[in-house]
């Protein structure tokens, strides 16, 4: 592991990691105005909150394409370049396509950090990338006052096999293949409120590839798939439950935490964006009375390089638990179920 000590990159930045994304609120208000000039079920865009942009080639196959970019969420260079690198292509294989080639993003204060930092930066993101055997063919570089990074991706899928949002079935089991909580405990290293043993657990859970998750679930009858990012837990399955028009149930005991989480989040450690995702998904959703006000935070708690959140053919379900569990490094768990449209999109006993 490569460390650039000195430097801690989060004091660099207002945000950490996805918890800087425009809030959901604001970014439906604006994206409502935009309207393409293809309206045509050709493509595939933001319409149906898809994590990837799809373009038909042919009848066979489809070009896959996504990018993203954001704010430091550790203080090692090094680990934000590969962290925000896996973060990137994860969006590929959400929808169980293969990433082809990469473009680097970068911003960067040169008047405030020396270029090695930067230097360490792009040298995590090729590492993540040659990991997965993903080429960086060239990228954009601006000056800024906070660094930033990430890479547009673009990828290949054959068109029968492309995995979306709104195609989740009544009765499917809905599937989590990674603990959640990284956007409260970076909010904790930025405020110096953790400590390194979490610190660690958050770092390899944003550094675990979904590529194997996703090889995994192809072999099994899934209907829908997202991967948890900026929006968390219950932004990102309330997107799945709106374009598939179902509602969710989920079981607050079922999903896993990263240890300590919980903690953090009682001492209101809560990122600004984690808040804004409660505030604005908290309409849609019917909590139990006995889930508390910090619990309901964590639901919806801004991940980077999150896990998968799946929804499977109920009697394949188990099969495909059992097969993630033994050949990824995290433990994957059903966490509840779809069903009909109720006056509420998610319900959280």
């Amino acid at each position: 592991m490569k460390n650039n000590q000195k430097i801690k990159l989060t004091q660099y930045s207002s945000g950490a990691g996805w918890a800087c994304k425009i809030n959901a609120k604001d970014l439906t208000q604006v994206l409502s105005k935009l309207k393409s000039i293809n309206n045509t079920s050709k493509f595939s865009g933001y319409e149906k909150f898809d994590d990837c942009a799809i373009y038909p080639i042919d009848k066979e196959k489809s070009i896959i394409q996504t990018v993203d970019f954001f704010t430091p969420i550790v203080d090692d260079p090094y680990l934000f370049g590969k962290i925000a690198a896996n973060n990137s292509l994860s969006d590929i294989y959400a929808m169980g396509g293969t990433p082809l080639f990469a473009l680097n993003i970068v911003a960067f204060p040169t008047d405030k950090l020396p270029l090695e930092v930067l230097s360490s930066i792009l040298q995590g993101g090729q590492d993540k990338c040659n990991e997965d055997n993903v080429n960086i063919l060239g990228g954009h570089s601006i000056k800024d006052d906070s660094p930033k990074y990430g890479l547009a991706v673009t990828g290949i899928i054959e068109n029968k096999k492309i995995i979306k949002n709104s195609t989740a079935k009544i009765n499917d089991a809905i599937i989590l293949t990674k603990q959640i909580g990284t956007g409260i405990i970076s909010t904790a290293i930025k405020k110096g409120n953790s400590n390194l043993e979490i610190e660690n657990i958050a770092i390899k859970t944003m550094l675990h590839s979904n590529k194997n998750a996703s090889k995994i679930m192809q072999n099994y009858k899934v209907n829908a798939c997202t991967d948890i990012t900026g929006y968390g837990l219950l932004g990102h399955l309330n997107e799945i439950c709106s374009s598939s028009n179902l509602t969710a149930y989920i079981d607050f005991k079922k999903i896993n935490f990263i240890d300590g989480v919980e903690d953090l989040a009682k001492q209101d450690i809560i990122p600004g964006g984690t808040k804004n995702n409660y505030n604005f998904y908290k309409a849609n959703v019917n909590f139990k009375n006995s889930i508390k006000t910090h619990q309901r935070f964590m639901l919806s708690d801004a991940q980077t390089a999150g896990g998968l959140l799946i929804t499977c053919t109920k009697n394949q379900s188990d099969k495909l638990v059992k097969s993630l569990n033994q050949n990824t490094n995290f433990e994957s768990k059903i966490i509840g179920y779809m069903d009909n449209p109720k006056d509420y999109n998610i319900f959280v006993n």
